[in-house]
């Protein structure tokens, strides 16, 4: 069993330098453990380089705004923290978790007050579902929890509070002896899974949710601009559940999740096909390919 994620040798940046890992530690009296306000983000490393650095740093940056509060650091300083952390970790594939809060000078409700605070940590990362059963395809069964209305939660940030319900679905689907969850939207409308978007082929062509309250995750855009390399329909709309069962491959896209083929989604199965297997090849691609460096 690897060590527990507190309990690591190594740096982690920590408030504009590096600490040694089992230093980077919070108060108990944090806001953002009381009252969920927290953003974060998930980058992969392949090669010793961030893929989608860019995107997934304005996006942490977003997200704090989104949440009422701005991080004390540039878009260009957070990317340099990153690759130094990388660089001082010795990773060459791995995974990077920023991540930014509201500190504990108040406690209460309000933290108009609460200083900001940012870490980013990096560890080697193996697959995130079973390397079998994402050749076999994953065994999803549908959640109960579904996800919120815009108007109800800042569901287009990368936010803490959002994913109470995604562990609290993901743990009931793997006591039920399944990989993941399906949610569905307040609407009952497909959504997506506990921590990766949705994709369905029908006729060789590809149906996905349209992401209205939940996020646009940057995984799934770069698979959809790769399904349309290949010439392949992309469809952006609103799925019913009983649509499922005349799906020809189900897959799941994101930053850990990669491309993965869905097997089954409760009593439904699915064959892992050949649009999955030739996204799931052209993503693997596109993560390695050499960054072009600035003139």
């Amino acid at each position: 069993m690897a060590a527990a994620f507190h309990d690591r040798d190594g740096k982690i940046w920590f408030d504009g330098k590096m600490v040694d890992w089992r230093s980077a530690n919070i108060h108990v009296l944090t806001h953002a453990l009381h009252y969920a306000g927290s953003v974060f983000e998930g980058e992969r490393v392949y090669g010793g380089q961030v893929f989608k650095l860019r995107e997934h740093t304005q996006r942490l940056l977003d997200s704090a705004i989104t949440m009422g509060y701005t991080i004390p650091y540039s878009l260009q300083q957070l990317e340099e923290a990153t690759m130094e952390v990388i660089r001082t970790q010795k990773i060459v594939d791995g995974y990077v978790r920023p991540i930014a809060w509201r500190g504990s000078e108040m406690m209460g409700v309000a933290a108009q007050n609460n200083k900001i605070h940012v870490a980013i940590a990096v560890w080697e990362w193996p697959s995130y579902f079973d390397p079998e059963a994402k050749t076999k395809g994953i065994r999803l069964t549908m959640s109960k929890w579904k996800r919120p209305s815009p108007e109800t939660a800042p569901v287009h940030a990368k936010a803490s509070n959002l994913y109470a319900i995604c562990t609290l679905g993901k743990h009931e689907a793997e006591r039920a002896g399944f990989h993941d969850a399906l949610m569905l939207d307040w609407r009952g409308q497909v959504a997506e899974a506990t921590g990766a978007n949705f994709f369905m082929v029908k006729n060789g062509e590809i149906h996905t949710p349209t992401p209205d309250c939940f996020l646009n995750g940057i995984t799934r855009q770069t698979v959809i601009d790769l399904a349309r390399s290949l010439n392949i329909k992309v469809i952006e709309r609103a799925i019913m559940p009983d649509e499922l069962k005349g799906a020809e491959e189900i897959f799941l896209t994101g930053t850990a999740a990669e491309v993965t083929a869905v097997g089954q989604i409760d009593a439904l199965n699915f064959k892992v096909g050949p649009v999955t297997q030739k996204l799931a090849e052209a993503y693997s691609a596109e993560v390695r390919k050499p960054v072009a460096k600035a003139a």
